[in-house]
C-alpha cells in the first residue's frame, strides 16, 4: 500500500476502534507470529502437507481417539509444540488489545491459540476456544492443573491422583469443543457487537468465519490485519495486508 493510503486507513482504523462501545476481536495465529511461533495449521501445522516421523498425519496423531490409544505418542508431538512456545511470551499486538479492552464496555477476544498470550498480556475478557497448552487435564478422574512453565516437569505428566496420563487441556483433532465456551460465545453474539476485527486467522472453522460473515451481511464494520489474503481480505470493510504487530503499533499511535 501507499504510505498515504496506508496512514489514513490506521487513521480510519483507530477512529472506527474509538466510536465503538462493543467490539469483538477473532484471532489466530498470525497474531503470535511476532512471538516467534509458528502458525500452526490446527494444532500441529508444523507438519503441514506432511506426515509425521511415525507416518501418521498429524490429525491421526494428535488427535482425541490416539490419544486414548496411545496417550504416549500424543504427548510426542504435543512436546514438539511445547517446545516451541515454552521460551515465547505475548508481543505489542497482545499488549494493545488489552489496552484497549480497559477503555470499552464490551470487549471481548475469540482466539484459536492456545498460547495463552492474551490472558499473559492482561487480556480478561477471552475465549480460548481451542484451550489453553498450560493447562492439564486428568480425563479419568477430573484433576486440573495450571502450570506457569513445562521446564519442571517430566513428559507425559502424570496425575498425582489416580496416576493416569494427564491430557493437555486443548482441543485435539475430532474432539468437541467446550460447551461452557460455545454457550458464552453465543451469548455474547446474541448481545451484538459494533465492531468485528479479525486478525491472523485464514478462519477455516465455522465458529470462527460466521461471526464475520454475520456482520459483513448486517453491514457492521469489520476490519481484517493479515499479510495472506483470506476469505474475509475482499468482503471486509477495512483490509490491512500486514503482520499483527506492526499494524496494531501504528493503529495505536493513532487511536491516543
Amino acid at each position: 500500500m501507499d504510505s498515504k493510503i496506508l496512514s489514513n486507513t490506521y487513521q480510519k482504523v483507530a477512529d472506527l476502534i474509538k466510536k465503538s462501545h462493543s467490539i469483538l476481536v477473532i484471532t489466530g495465529a498470525g497474531i503470535s507470529a511476532d512471538s516467534g511461533l509458528p502458525t500452526y495449521r490446527g494444532v500441529g501445522g508444523i507438519y503441514e502437507n506432511q506426515n509425521t516421523e511415525d507416518g501418521l498425519a498429524i490429525e491421526d496423531a494428535l488427535s482425541i481417539e490416539m490419544f486414548y490409544k496411545n496417550p504416549i505418542l500424543v504427548w510426542k508431538y504435543i512436546q514438539q509444540l511445547v517446545v516451541a512456545s515454552e521460551d515465547k511470551t505475548y508481543n505489542d499486538a497482545h499488549k494493545i488489545l488489552a489496552e484497549i479492552e480497559k477503555e470499552k464496555h464490551r470487549f471481548w477476544i475469540l482466539t484459536q491459540n492456545v498460547d495463552g498470550f492474551h490472558i499473559d498480556a492482561g487480556s480478561k475478557n477471552v475465549i480460548e476456544i481451542h484451550g489453553n497448552l498450560k493447562h492439564l487435564v486428568c480425563n479419568h478422574c477430573g484433576y486440573r492443573e495450571e502450570l506457569k512453565t513445562y521446564k519442571n516437569i517430566s513428559l507425559p505428566p502424570y496425575c498425582p491422583q489416580c496416576n493416569h496420563i494427564l491430557k493437555p487441556d486443548v482441543v485435539l483433532f475430532g474432539e468437541l469443543l467446550s460447551i461452557d465456551k460455545i454457550t458464552l460465545l453465543q451469548k455474547e453474539l446474541f448481545k451484538g457487537f459494533d465492531l468485528y476485527l479479525v486478525i491472523g486467522t485464514s478462519g477455516v472453522f465455522p465458529y470462527i468465519y460466521e461471526p464475520i460473515f454475520h456482520a459483513i451481511y448486517r453491514k457492521i464494520p469489520t476490519i481484517e490485519i493479515n499479510p495472506t489474503k483470506t476469505i474475509f481480505s475482499s468482503k471486509v470493510n477495512i483490509y490491512l495486508p500486514e503482520r499483527a504487530s506492526h499494524a496494531l503499533k501504528k493503529i495505536w499511535e493513532y487511536y491516543k
